[in-house]
């Protein structure tokens, strides 16, 4: 019993006389490591700002920022250093930028990616020198664009970041939000949610219509005016004399929008096998078209290691009148390569085709598998309202 309690006490003892000893050494060798951490991190600061100097870490808490800025980093030369993390074909590419006291990009590197291509690695040369308003004119990498397009969108969010930090005031919302608070303000009653109308009438003076999804009214776009509609069809939003007109006309053309079925089994070949077919057709009382017209893209036709194909054709939208020109357009549905052939789900693609007819519509700029077959598509678009207006036959 005796030996038992001396081996516990001798134990104990071993072990205080450790931890001291450990405690002594971290004593000793936790500000060495702290300096070394430190050096390690100002290296990395200095190698997108080599002039900064020394740097001090600003405390982000009281800045609204864009979302994808992380960290940053005053330098003594007055320039910065921001950290990012951003979304490229993956999650988790987080890059460093340095930006000189005068504005101008000074350096980027990719701290981490889990890109497949590399382009990470190189793109951020091209970026060297630009400011806040030049860094957009920036090319981005074909075949890459998602990642090469999410860095340049990054470094802008570190551009405008450091106007905020120096004081300054810039809109930092996207497009989408931007669009968002306008019809919110427009029209407060729509409590922020609507649906943007796909136009089957031609409808002079009006860009664009917004509807209330619980039905309190719409937001008519003119140019970059947005004007409100009460549910029954009053403008609410002060406007001069004509422009209300126009509104008013524009509400009251789409509210009286009739539409019937078409049968188009005898426009589709049977069985239902070709590649471009017309899911449905419609008709407006004034004799428009809608289709809904199948479209063979990437989905269908292509397909290797990095981007398998999908198996899914694109689904496209578009009203045309009686004589042939496109009254709107709309992607309905695809599965095309993400950052890619998905272009074609974009507005900014799509919307080309608005006002095109059957002798123009091809100058829309089409450079993949995807955008070449959606042109298809809206070739064929034509062909069936010939065939349907009893101009053309099969």
């Amino acid at each position: 019993m005796k030996n038992l309690i001396k081996s516990i006490v001798s134990l104990v003892c071993i072990c205080s006389v450790v931890a001291v000893l450990m405690a002594l050494t971290n004593a000793f060798t936790a500000p060495i490591i702290a300096k070394n951490e430190a050096q390690k991190a100002n290296a990395a600061l200095l190698e997108v700002l080599p002039d900064g100097g020394s740097f001090e870490e600003i405390d982000l808490s009281t800045y609204t920022l864009p979302k994808t800025v992380t960290a940053a980093y005053r330098a003594e030369n007055g320039g910065y250093v921001v950290k990012l993390t951003t979304t490229g074909y993956s999650n988790g590419l987080i890059l460093m930028c340095g930006i000189r006291a005068d504005g101008t990009i000074s350096g980027v590197a990719c701290l981490a990616s889990t890109e497949t291509l590399g382009h990470e690695k190189t793109y951020g040369q091209n970026l060297v020198d630009k400011t806040a308003d030049t860094i957009m004119s920036v090319d981005i990498v074909s075949g890459a664009t998602k990642t090469t397009g999410a860095m340049r969108d990054a470094v802008r969010d570190a551009l405008n970041a450091t106007i905020i930090l120096g004081g300054g005031s810039i809109d930092i919302r996207t497009e989408e939000e931007i669009l968002a608070d306008n019809l919110a303000q427009a029209l407060p009653a729509a409590n922020g949610e609507f649906e943007k109308y796909f136009f089957v009438e031609v409808v002079e003076g009006v860009d664009a219509i917004y509807l209330a999804k619980n039905q309190s009214g719409a937001v008519c776009v003119v140019g970059e005016q947005f004007i409100a509609v009460d549910a029954e069809g009053n403008v609410i939003t002060e406007c001069d004399a004509a422009l209300a007109a126009s509104v008013t006309a524009a509400v009251e053309t789409i509210s009286a929008t009739e539409t019937t079925d078409i049968d188009v089994t005898a426009y589709n070949p049977a069985p239902k096998t070709p590649l471009y077919y017309v899911e449905s057709a419609k008709r407006t009382a004034t004799g428009n078209y809608i289709l809904e017209m199948r479209a063979v893209g990437y989905g269908i036709l292509g397909g290797d290691s990095y981007h398998p194909a999908s198996g899914e054709y694109i689904l496209i939208r578009v009203s045309l009148t009686k004589e042939g020109r496109i009254i709107d357009c709309l992607t309905l549905s695809q599965a095309e390569t993400d950052g890619v052939g998905s272009v074609c789900a974009d507005e900014k693609f799509y919307g080309q085709f608005d006002g095109k007819t059957q002798d123009n519509y091809e100058n829309v700029d089409a450079i993949t598998i995807t955008t070449n077959g959606y042109k298809e598509a809206i070739g064929r678009a034509f062909e069936a309202v010939k065939f349907l207006e009893g101009e053309a036959q099969e």
